[in-house]
């Protein structure tokens, strides 16, 4: 196996320009609640803790934000419902 190529594949992928890097879906989701800053808040608590115990007040933070929003679109699911029942 003599020849100008070494053994293996000769092409290679392009890299995604930092337009078409898409954001991960999770983070996607977790921006479109308003929870975002919370969320990073136990990133980082357990980035510098590692044991998440120590990181309750920024768990429990992003927990109520969360609750907040689920409230919310319950809220705003049951008018669409009551709004379209009436238009029915």
């Amino acid at each position: 196996m003599s020849g100008a190529n070494p053994s293996g594949h000769t092409w290679s992928r392009k890299p995604k320009a930092k337009e078409e890097e898409e954001e991960d879906p999770f983070d996607q989701m977790i921006a479109r609640t308003g929870c975002a800053s919370f969320h990073y808040a136990v990133q980082e608590c357990m980035a510098e803790h590692q044991d998440w115990r120590r990181c309750q007040k920024e768990v429990l933070s992003f927990k109520d934000c969360m609750s907040e929003y689920q409230k919310q679109r319950t809220e705003e699911y049951q008018r669409r419902q009551k709004t379209y029942q009436a238009t029915s």
